[in-house]
C-alpha cells in the first residue's frame, strides 16, 4: 500500500506556498506576513507587545502613558474645585489647569516641591490615589525594562550573497555567518530550506526540500562558520543553473538556533538569499587576520562579504 508523504510547507500554509509570489524571509530574518487585526492583538497581549517592539517605540509608549496620565489626574483635580490646590506663589494662577497638570506630575514622580499642596479632603483623596498609581506604574515600567534589556538577542551577521562555489572537485551552496557579540554561542546549529515553484500535475506551487549540510552543527561559535551545501547527485539542486533558479523564484530559507552563554538561553536567527542573490563562480576571501604578538587568533567582521572569482568546474560551468 502506498504510503502518502505530509507536503513540507514549514508552517506558511497551501494557499500561500500556491500564490506568494514575493520572498517568503527577508534578509533581516522577518517574515513577509501581512497580519490583520494588529491593534486588537496588541491591545489583547500588551506585555509581548510591550517587549518586542522597537526601542523608540517603547519609549514613545512610555511617554505617551506618562502623559496621558497626568492630563487624566490634572482634570480630576480640577473636578474637585477651585479652591482644591493651594500654592504658596504665583508661578501659575489658583485653580488653572497648568496648577493642576504640574502638581499632578510632582504627586505622579514623587518630587514634592511644596509649592502647590492639596487644600480639600477630595483633593488629598485624589493624592492618596494617584501616588498608588504612581508606585505601580513605576514598578512595571521598571520590570519591562528590565525584562527588555535581559532578553538575549543575538546579533549574528551574513553574508550580503550566498555563493555557488568550487567545493571537492564539484560545486556547493555557501554562505558566511559571524557572531558580533563578544558573548559565545554554543552549540549553533544550522537549517537550510530550499524553496522553490515546480509544476506537479499541470499546478504550479512552491515545493520546500531541506539541504544537506557538510556540517550541521557546531560546538563554538567564536569565529566565522561558511555553512555548506554540497552540490551532488543526491541534491536537489544538481543540474540546476543559475536561470533555472531564477525560474523558479528559489529562496534559500536558513534557521539558526544555539545557546547563549550568558543567558544560558536558546537563541536563534533567520535570514534568506534569493536565486537573484547567489554569486556564481566565487569564493569567499580570508577573513582571518595575522595573529597578533600574544598570538591570539583574530577575524576582521569587515571582510565577511568579501569574495573573488574563481573558476566552477566544466561540468557546472557548461550548464
Amino acid at each position: 500500500m502506498a504510503v502518502t508523504q505530509e507536503p513540507k510547507d514549514l508552517g506558511f500554509g497551501s494557499v500561500v506556498a500556491a500564490q506568494s509570489r514575493v520572498r517568503l524571509m527577508n534578509r533581516d530574518g522577518s517574515f513577509n506576513v501581512r497580519r490583520g487585526g494588529r491593534l486588537a492583538g496588541i491591545i489583547g497581549n500588551p506585555y509581548h507587545s510591550l517587549l518586542t517592539m522597537t526601542w523608540p517605540a517603547f519609549l514613545g509608549v512610555l511617554a505617551t502613558v506618562y502623559l496621558l496620565a497626568n492630563l487624566a489626574f490634572a482634570l480630576l483635580f480640577l473636578a474637585c474645585g477651585p479652591g482644591a490646590l493651594g500654592e504658596s506663589d504665583t508661578a501659575f494662577p489658583s485653580g488653572s489647569f497648568l496648577q493642576a497638570f504640574f502638581f499632578s506630575v510632582e504627586t505622579f514622580a514623587t518630587i514634592g516641591y511644596g509649592a502647590i499642596v492639596p487644600e480639600t479632603v477630595r483633593a488629598n483623596f485624589l493624592v492618596l490615589f494617584e501616588s498608588f498609581v504612581s508606585l505601580i506604574s513605576i514598578a512595571l515600567a521598571t520590570g519591562l525594562i528590565f525584562a527588555r534589556f535581559s532578553r538575549p538577542i543575538p546579533r549574528i551577521r551574513f553574508s550580503s550573497r550566498a555563493l555557488i562555489a568550487p567545493y571537492m572537485g564539484r560545486t556547493g551552496f555557501m554562505f558566511r555567518i559571524a557572531n558580533a557579540r563578544r558573548n559565545e554561542i554554543v552549540g549553533i546549529e544550522a537549517t537550510v530550506i530550499l524553496a522553490r515553484f515546480v509544476t506537479t500535475n499541470g499546478v504550479r506551487t512552491r515545493s520546500f526540500t531541506e539541504l544537506a549540510l557538510e556540517r550541521k552543527r557546531v560546538i563554538f561559535f567564536s569565529l566565522s562558520w561558511t555553512v555548506v551545501h554540497p552540490i551532488d547527485e543526491s541534491s536537489p539542486m544538481w543540474g540546476l543553473s543559475a536561470q533555472e533558479l531564477l525560474d523558479s523564484e528559489a529562496e534559500f530559507l536558513i534557521l539558526l538556533s544555539g545557546t547563549d552563554e550568558t543567558f544560558f538561553q536558546t537563541v536563534s536567527a533567520r535570514g534568506s538569499y534569493t536565486a537573484a542573490e547567489l554569486l556564481w563562480g566565487h569564493k569567499f576571501s580570508n577573513i582571518f587576520l595575522p595573529p597578533a604578538q600574544d598570538g591570539v587568533v583574530r577575524i576582521d567582521l569587515a571582510l565577511i562579504d568579501s569574495t573573488e572569482a574563481v573558476p566552477l568546474p566544466e561540468v557546472v560551468a557548461a550548464r
